[in-house]
């Protein structure tokens, strides 16, 4: 578990490791100007003298040896992503210039940082709520600019907002009825279980919205899992090429080239799709196919999306048919190389299936169009709101559920004239799991999980 120590000092890299035009070393923590000034020679300039928010070029400089030319940031709390001190040296790019200073930073008393710590050092402080800091890493993972427009929003606070508005209103609602038990000769027991009940449903109705809000949240920044499936040579690696729009697998006349999945992220119409081109699936004696056919099988079992691709050039045959077999939950049907003669029946297919087959040529790149916005039709109800707020992991849906069952509890409790004692209970049952997506009502050890699963520096 992720335990923090904030006294300690942090440093990480945190850019990505390996060649590129610059690596930043991040340090926070009530010494990170100290230890970075110990190493740092600059142009008649001290770090510790510097203003906040300002920049100095010079040396990184360890046991006498110049380890890089860098420019250094210093960034003094509380104005800062941690509320801490840092320093953020900027060195040239590539491993072992950005390595190099980040050990000189720990020989001088910095410890490296956990996954996610700085994330976690600004949630402790008070900066950002937990809704913000999962927030963070959907930026980073964001496969789409739609995927990076809806974690923005809950970057900015929109998440945040809603759910401490839906807070407040429970926390008033659940007084009211404290004070009804407590002073009921005031006899004003119905007008306040009135406003309970009303209080109820709103929240409750917004609940629900950010509930329905998930699929569509997880679509945009999950992506869907998908498998391309098919006998050997009906153009499942030129299908996946024109997707790509690039050559990224073999494509030969020769049944079987493909013997073990392929897989990439594709945008379609803002849907980032996790596809993976399988091999072949046909009956074969070759170890190596016969392993690559078990894996396309089971790529396509669990897939949320199954791409059949059927060759349009050639009769459906029995081995085509039992792949049908395959196509339980989303799935389509496509039939390829619509560019030479077609001797397949499109309306068997449709009859079988349930669903009008996509002709396309992949190797020409025609019909991509159709299949590409049967996708966007199947997955999404119409386009991203700009005003609406999205949800986009499994534990705020967990949540939302629970507050949505307590608030079902409250109603069913006024509806069948039950004790009022007990409307007090599944308020605050309903505020607390409200509580867990902000951070405001959550076990130590859940919070530790959620930021181990961040990246090194961030």
């Amino acid at each position: 578990m992720l335990k923090v120590d904030l006294q300690d000092t942090i440093a990480a890299i945190s850019t990505s490791v390996g060649n590129g035009g610059i690596g930043i070393v991040r340090v926070s923590g009530d010494d990170a100007v100290e230890i970075c000034a110990s190493v740092f020679e600059g142009k008649n300039k001290n770090l510790k003298d510097m203003k906040s928010h300002t920049l100095a070029y010079g040396n990184i400089v360890s046991e006498g040896r110049v380890i890089d030319e860098v420019l250094v940031s210093v960034m003094k709390a509380p104005n800062t992503y941690t509320r801490q001190d840092i320093v953020e040296i900027n060195t040239h790019g590539g491993y072992t210039a950005v390595k190099d200073v980040l050990e000189a930073v720990i020989k001088k008393g910095a410890r490296l940082a956990e996954a996610g710590e700085f994330t976690k050092r600004a949630f402790l402080n008070g900066r950002i709520d937990l809704s913000k800091a999962e927030a963070v890493m959907d930026v980073i993972n964001a496969k789409t600019s739609e995927g990076k427009d809806i974690a923005i929003k809950k970057l900015k606070g929109g998440l945040y907002d809603k759910i401490e508005a839906m807070r407040q209103k429970l926390l008033t609602l659940t007084a009211d009825v404290e004070v009804s038990v407590d002073y009921p000769e005031h006899d004003e027991t119905e007008l306040v279980l009135e406003n309970v009940k009303k209080g109820c449903e709103e929240t409750l109705k917004s609940c629900l919205s950010l509930i329905e809000s998930a699929d569509i949240g997880k679509i945009y920044t999950a992506g869907i899992d998908t498998a391309i499936i098919g006998k050997p040579n009906v153009g499942k690696s030129s299908l996946l090429n024109a997707l790509l729009k690039s050559e990224r697998a073999i494509v030969t006349d020769i049944p079987g080239t493909t013997r073990d999945m392929l897989t990439e992220h594709i945008n379609i119409g803002g849907i980032p799709l996790n596809i993976a081109d399988t091999a072949g699936i046909r009956d074969t004696e070759d170890k190596i196919e016969k392993i690559g056919v078990e894996k396309s099988i089971e790529a396509a079992e669990k897939a949320d999306l199954k791409i059949l691709v059927l060759d349009g050039s050639k009769p459906l045959e029995e081995s085509d048919r039992e792949l049908f077999a395959l196509l339980k939950g989303a799935s389509l049907v496509i039939v390829n190389k619509a560019d030479m003669e077609r001797k397949i029946d499109l309306k068997y297919i449709e009859d079988l299936t349930g669903q009008q087959p996509i002709v396309i040529s992949a190797k020409e790149n025609m019909g991509m169009e159709n299949m590409e916005k049967r996708i966007k039709e199947m997955f999404l109800k119409g386009d991203i709101k700009e005003n609406d707020v999205y949800i986009s992991n499994e534990r705020n849906k967990a949540s939302l559920i629970g507050a949505k069952n307590s608030l079902e509890n409250v109603l069913s409790t006024i509806e069948n004239n039950m004790p009022e004692d007990l409307l007090t209970m599944d308020l605050l049952q309903a505020y607390e799991y409200l509580g867990q997506i902000t951070g405001q009502s959550l076990e130590d050890d859940v919070v530790d999980n959620i930021f181990s699963r961040f990246c090194l520096g961030k």
